[in-house]
């Protein structure tokens, strides 16, 4: 069967593109998934203390509010609720498919060919939705492999009972900041190893009262205008002391500032309280929201251990300093985003361009985030530069944004196929790359022991778009459509155009 377009990854982004090409006419869909239900990371994550880690009333569509959270900062469930929900609504449920792993897509002249297994799927347009973080990484330690205890990787989370055991954590980025205290509850002791400590702020969180939610639920703008209010704070947060570091450094420093207040507050042990502060400048790797994270490590039964793991053997891990017994396992070390997810398989493009080798030889690149020269037809929403201020959703709406220009601009023309020119994939790129030299904490703020993962191995931070989300919006809606060649329609195109539907919103 021809489809119009295949969609991989049935995460917020997969469902926005599959929200966004229904909009626009196009009803043969398909989306393939490789997990079991859709919702992408709060599907596949369910680990104690998940939670979005931003204000929830900016991490959803804004077309599709929900004025049901229960709490400022909502628990992993609500979020794989939402996203239930939305597929419903949207009637995208019909167009999935589940426990799909695609491994290749190759393109054929006209068209592109998604090969999963032993089934070869055909359609006009590829869209990749895999997600930035979906490749868990297992820590290249010594010895792994021989531990007889319980290993759990927070992605793989399962029935794992604490009480009683000696259990260790590697790992404290945002997802072990959410984590640890959850395991301080259970565990007779918890030893946290700790490569790289993380800038975590106070966190707001609190529980929305129901007649809060009814008021969301009755007059919509009211929670257009808490949203707005949020979203205007993660600017101020992110463009300004991380984007503008140069400008505005004094943002940056109130951040640190504000972080270590905190710190102080929670932590009296001047010892602890310098192994748990960050010796980078605050927004070089993602920071935080914690209450109790700190104070956990005031516990008694918890340790946290700063020396470098040298071997794990049968029943504990070896460092310079010691030697820690152990029953549990916890791999909080993230995921293999630059290695094994730009892209998550390997696809194939004009006169057998390899994205994945082309990327790792001529930089991360894709113009606006979404498209790349070689690759007709195809959108990339996982993409170098495609991550704008720190709500997902934003980057999702506006690649949404850019779709929809596209593909009318497209049909305008009597066209069927798309590619955007060398010429304005490289001046974008250097347009993002002379942003990120001049302005950015990345190239003048103290980053080079932060390990974190908006740097690929080149050293360069491609993965976040160093503009405001304003300026991001305003390019979606207005790159010049002479960045794009459109190729006429062949006859066999079985692009279907609804008029009601077709210009969009």
């Amino acid at each position: 069967m021809r489809y119009d377009a295949v969609i991989v990854g049935a995460g917020f982004g997969g469902m926005g593109a599959a929200i966004e090409l229904k909009r626009l006419g196009l009803r043969n869909l398909l989306v393939l998934e490789r997990e079991d239900d859709l919702g992408g990371t709060w599907h596949v994550n369910r680990y104690p203390g998940l939670a979005v880690d931003i204000p929830s009333s900016t991490y959803s569509y804004s077309f599709e509010p929900n004025p049901h959270w229960s709490r400022l900062f909502a628990p992993g469930a609500e979020l794989k609720r939402y996203a239930e929900h939305v597929a419903v609504k949207y009637g995208l449920r019909p167009l999935m498919r589940f426990g799909v792993t695609v491994d290749g897509a190759r393109w054929r002249g006209d068209h592109w060919e998604v090969s999963a297994g032993e089934e070869t799927f055909t359609a006009r347009y590829l869209v990749t939705a895999t997600g930035f973080l979906s490749m868990p990484r297992t820590p290249d330690v010594e010895g792994i492999e021989s531990f007889r205890g319980r290993v759990v990787h927070t992605a793989a989370w399962g029935p794992v009972d604490l009480a009683g055991q000696r259990v260790a954590i590697i790992g404290t980025g945002a997802t072990a900041v959410q984590l640890i205290p959850e395991l301080a509850r259970d565990a007779a002791a918890l030893t946290v190893f700790q490569r790289t400590p993380i800038w975590v702020s106070p966190k707001p969180d609190h529980p929305v009262p129901v007649a809060v939610r009814k008021l969301f639920a009755r007059l919509p703008f009211v929670q257009r205008a808490v949203r707005w209010i949020g979203s205007s704070i993660l600017e101020l947060m992110m463009i300004s002391g991380v984007v503008r570091y140069k400008q505005l450094r004094v943002v940056n420093r109130l951040a640190e500032w504000w972080c270590r207040l905190h710190l102080r507050r929670q932590v009296r042990d001047p010892g602890l309280r310098r192994a748990l502060t960050p010796d980078y400048s605050f927004g070089c790797k993602r920071p935080t929201f914690s209450n109790d994270y700190f104070r956990t490590f005031t516990r008694p039964h918890v340790r946290l251990e700063t020396s470098t793991i040298d071997r794990i053997d049968e029943s504990g891990i070896v460092t310079a300093s010691g030697r820690t017994e152990i029953d549990v396992l916890v791999l909080a070390t993230g995921f293999d985003l630059w290695d094994t997810n730009f892209p998550a398989f390997e696809v194939i493009g004009r006169d057998g361009k390899d994205l994945g080798a082309w990327w790792r030889q001529n930089r991360f690149q894709a113009y606006e985030g979404v498209t790349v020269p070689g690759f007709p037809n195809y959108l990339s929403l996982n993409s170098p530069y495609s991550y704008s201020g720190l709500s997902y959703f934003t980057t999702i709406e506006c690649q949404m944004t850019h779709m929809r220009r596209l593909f009318t601009a497209m049909r305008s023309r009597g066209s069927s196929v798309f590619e955007v020119t060398q010429r304005a994939n490289d001046e974008f790129l250097h347009r993002m790359r002379s942003k990120v030299v001049r302005n950015s904490v990345f190239s003048l703020g103290q980053c080079g022991t932060s390990h974190s993962y908006y740097f690929n191995q080149h050293g360069e931070a491609t993965l976040l778009r160093p503009t405001s989300t304003v300026s991001a919006r305003r390019a979606a809606r207005s790159f010049p459509l002479s960045d794009y060649d459109f190729s006429p329609a062949s006859p066999q195109t079985s692009f279907v155009t609804d008029d009601t539907t077709a210009t969009g919103s």
